[in-house]
């Protein structure tokens, strides 16, 4: 009988456990967030392909480069729309970021980065505008990558 009651005890301890760890996992969503994922779709005026892919290869990546060296972002790459349509971009332009910064880390992050283009802001500004002659950005997305949580 002693051995009967111990045995039922056990039982009864073990499969609380167990309905506690099945409790645990019905209040936890099954994905958690990772990186962030900025997407921009660009358009290419005709015969501007080359010109933007060689500034794309030297400023830009350089830009880019620096910013993954910062650990601003974790990676970027560009994508090809091979078979885009009339109202779709031609490329899109993928950056990978950790987090979101705060106001003061984007402050930080511009002191750092001007010291390092030797640039102004307006030289930037104009710079992107003259770009605005061959390519389009069409739109930007901000996605967040969802991990499976087990």
């Amino acid at each position: 009988m002693v051995k009967n009651l111990l045995m039922g005890a056990l039982f009864c301890v073990f499969s609380l456990m167990s309905i506690q760890v099945v409790h645990a996992d019905d209040h936890e969503p099954p994905f958690i967030g990772g990186n962030y994922w900025e997407v921009t779709g660009i358009k290419i005026a005709d015969g501007a392909g080359l010109k933007y892919s060689k500034w794309l290869a030297s400023e830009w990546r350089k830009n880019a480069d620096f910013a993954v060296e910062k650990g601003w972002l974790v990676s970027y790459s560009i994508i090809s729309n091979v078979h885009a349509r009339h109202d779709e971009p031609d490329l899109y332009i993928v950056r990978v970021f950790e987090n979101m910064a705060s106001v003061a880390e984007n402050e930080k992050r511009r002191t750092e980065y001007l010291a390092w283009a030797k640039k102004s802001m307006e030289k930037m500004q104009a710079e992107s505008g003259n770009r605005a002659e061959y390519r389009t950005v069409m739109s930007t997305a901000l996605l967040q990558e969802m991990k499976f949580r087990k």
